[in-house]
């Protein structure tokens, strides 16, 4: 490929609405342009990456025995109200009416249609296991697109779906899948890691994540630096802080505390440690035809409510809302800010964190505006919780479930994820089988995907410096640059580079040859900002001396060898990333 044949189309400076690095690279190397919020046209080098991105996938999941199909971007609604998730999956979900008026949606994902796909073609237990997978476009109306390719509305997904005969062999299915996916990170060059999560929309029992590590991730990854824990935080254990409940050692009496509303706030004017303090968060659940079931959840002051956590209570894990400022009058007698569990309006259910079910001598909000209460003891002074369990976000330092260590937190962008989904979907649409003794039987599944368009921005995060892109060579538009200084006026430079191009190209490199006749100081920014691991200089003078220059992208100075060497030093450190 030469330069002059190629659209390169890069910017000085990135678009005031690119708020990450990603973003902003991403435009400034012209490998995205924006066409709407979170839809983009992916330029020639955008292209070139992706198309890498799914060679690599495609490789290691046809080794995985996974069998390629396409499915379409337009579904008909039928299969998705059929699934119970036309009027579950929210208004991500784009609805749209053909000229006959029959409802359609712009897939955000494929569960529905390829389990149609298995109930018509599927009927005897000698045809599972199979595993489908396609690469296709994906389309999730996001209320606020950012972030670019990040948390954009259209975008490109690797997703796969295994169908078994039973829960042992899904089993198998699924560890074949994440092997694979550790595969496919590791051929990317990137530094990630597997952490347990929850299932989302998605729904099932067991998944799995894929996290790039990132400082701009959205989510937080909990993990044991002693093993090999690792989880998502909306999944991690938080552990109980207290062992054992302190007998009582203060009596329980009202305190002002004008215009502190919060713990951090209460723990101030008081002088008191926030650890000291409770923290109320009302919630409330509907019936048909029923009032309001309120909930008192109560937290140690210090500590984040997990609302995933809170989604898998019995009586709360059909849907859940805050309670209304009405409401909370109604049963704690004033406005939110002052709340707390004793001596309440009217009787409702209390959940307490494990931590602060085990508090004694705590403060918390006292049913009256501008007060609360110091010294409150469970037992003595309201009843023990209705139910005590795990609540909160971890937090660094908290002790790692082995027992052994303590755990950290750092930040990533998921990229992969991978679920046992069981019969969820096989059920809800009767797709069956027909099991050795002639029985129909649910077919058991999993799913599995990868953010193919995720992954460039992802990569791009990690790997970037105040100069550009800085690509692993798997995921480079281009894993050498040729640059020719002084080509319109040099003959030896040009046919210098075109042998350091034939012998490069013979060897299997993905090379560019820079023909441009470019100042060099703009050519060398220019494909800084790009970012191909290696790049090659050539230029009279060297030539003089019987030498190019060869420098890695994240070097400071370039090494001189001769033509021949040049070659062979630059295949020898591409096998070496």
């Amino acid at each position: 490929m030469r330069a002059s044949a190629f659209h390169i189309s890069t910017l000085k400076e990135a678009p005031n609405d690119a708020e990450i690095t990603s973003h902003q690279l991403m435009m400034r190397a012209g490998l995205i342009r924006k066409l709407a919020g979170g839809i983009y046209s992916y330029m020639p080098l955008g292209l070139r990456v992706i198309r890498k991105i799914e060679n690599i996938i495609r490789e290691e999941m046809n080794a995985a025995g996974a069998l390629e199909l396409l499915m379409p971007v337009v579904q008909p609604a039928e299969l998705w109200v059929e699934s119970g998730r036309w009027e579950q999956y929210g208004p991500e979900l784009l609805r749209m009416k053909d000229r006959h008026g029959r409802d359609f949606v712009l897939q955000p994902t494929s569960e529905e249609v390829i389990t149609d796909i298995a109930r018509n073609e599927i009927q005897s237990w000698r045809q599972l296991p199979v595993n489908f997978y396609h690469i296709q476009t994906k389309f999730r109306d996001e209320r606020r697109p950012r972030f670019g390719v990040m948390r954009g509305r259209e975008f490109t997904m690797k997703d796969a779906y295994s169908f078994d005969r039973d829960v042992t062999s899904a089993q198998k299915s699924y560890q074949i899948m994440f092997d694979a996916y550790m595969k496919i990170f590791q051929r990317m060059g990137l530094t990630f890691r597997a952490v347990s999560a929850d299932t989302g929309s998605i729904g099932g029992s067991q998944s799995h994540e894929f996290q790039v590590i990132a400082d701009i991730g959205e989510d937080l990854i909990v993990y044991d630096p002693a093993s090999d824990y690792a989880a998502n935080i909306e999944l991690a254990v938080a552990p109980c802080l207290i062992a054992q409940r302190g007998a009582p050692g203060a009596t329980m009496k009202v305190e002002p505390t004008p215009g502190a509303a919060k713990c951090e706030a209460v723990a101030e004017q008081l002088g008191v440690p926030l650890t000291q303090t409770i923290k109320s968060i009302v919630l409330a659940t509907e019936l048909a035809d029923q009032p309001a079931q309120i909930w008192l959840l109560l937290l140690r002051g210090d500590h984040e409510l997990n609302e995933i956590k809170v989604g898998k209570i019995p009586g709360l894990n059909k849907g859940f809302r805050f309670a209304t400022e009405a409401e909370i009058v109604e049963h704690f007698g004033c406005k939110p800010g002052y709340l707390g569990p004793v001596n309440t309006k009217r009787p409702l259910k209390v959940i307490a964190d494990q931590t602060a079910a085990q508090m004694s001598d705590f403060i918390c909000g006292a049913n009256q505006e501008n007060a609360h209460l110091t010294g409150v003891n469970w037992v003595r002074d309201l009843p023990e919780p209705d139910l005590v369990v795990d609540l909160r976000n971890v937090v660094a330092g908290d002790q790692a479930p082995s027992g052994k260590g303590h755990l950290a937190i750092q930040r990533g962008i998921e990229v992969g994820h991978v679920f046992y989904l069981g019969t969820k979907y096989s059920e809800a649409l009767k797709a069956t089988f027909l099991d050795e003794t002639g029985k129909p039987a649910l077919m058991e599944m999993g799913c599995y995907g990868i953010g193919v368009t995720r992954l460039v921005g992802a990569a791009i995060e990690q790997n970037h410096d105040a100069k550009g892109i800085v690509w692993p060579r798997a995921l480079a538009p281009f894993e050498v640059v040729i640059c020719g200084v002084g080509w319109g006026k040099s003959e030896e430079v040009r046919t210098a580079c075109e042998a350091l191009y034939a012998s490069l190209k013979s060897q299997g490199v993905d090379v560019i040859l820079d023909d441009r006749d470019l100042r060099p100081g703009i050519m060398f920014a220019e494909w800084e900002l790009i970012g191909p691991p290696l790049r090659i200089t050539v230029g009279d003078r060297g030539l003089k001396e019987g030498v190019v220059e060869l420098l890695g992208r994240t070097e400071t100075e370039a090494t001189r060898l001769s033509l021949a060497e040049c070659v062979n030093q630059a295949v020898a450190r591409l096998a070496m990333t």
